[in-house]
């Protein structure tokens, strides 16, 4: 008479479990960016296929070049953000103040944000963009938090027509 025991279960998560979570928080990220550059919509005139970017990269009021981290940028444009994505591909968090809601968005390579930013290029925009991280601001205010963070302001051309035009 043997009796038969059942296996044990593993503590560690499952890999497929992980990639799907941080492949549902990079699509959320996609999700919630028309709604943080819908106020942002641009005029399309970039020269190279959609970037208008001024040639200082550095933060003049700063003297240096924003971290890449959220909380950090968040505290240099004066807010506290809220983290909304933690994954391994980014990081995002949503600032409130007076002036305006945005998004900090930061990437632990450079490669994850150019690609961030490509998939970006399907809802258009203006971004002020640095060394592994995005910030989605209205137009208006692009220039102050470049003064403050350094960066380049890249222009996305959306896709489809422009509006009120064939």
């Amino acid at each position: 008479m043997s009796q038969q025991q059942t296996p044990a279960r593993s503590p560690r998560r499952h890999p497929a479990r992980a990639h799907r979570a941080r492949t549902l928080a990079a699509a959320g990220a996609l999700v919630v960016l028309p709604l943080a550059t819908a106020c942002g919509g641009g005029d399309g005139k970039g020269a190279d296929g959609g970037k208008a970017a001024p040639s200082v990269t550095a933060a003049p009021a700063a003297g240096v070049v924003a971290p890449a981290k959220v909380e950090v940028i968040a505290g240099l444009t004066g807010c506290k953000a809220k983290i909304r994505i933690d994954a391994d591909e980014l990081r995002q968090g949503l600032c409130h103040t007076e002036k305006a809601d945005y998004l900090i968005t930061t990437f632990p390579e450079e490669r994850f944000k150019e690609t961030w930013l490509e998939e970006a290029r399907v809802y258009g925009g203006t971004y002020l963009v640095g060394t592994r991280w995005v910030v989605s601001v209205k137009p208006a205010l692009l220039e102050s938090f470049r003064a403050k963070l350094g960066g380049t302001i890249r222009e996305l051309r959306g896709i489809g027509p422009k509006p009120g035009g064939r």
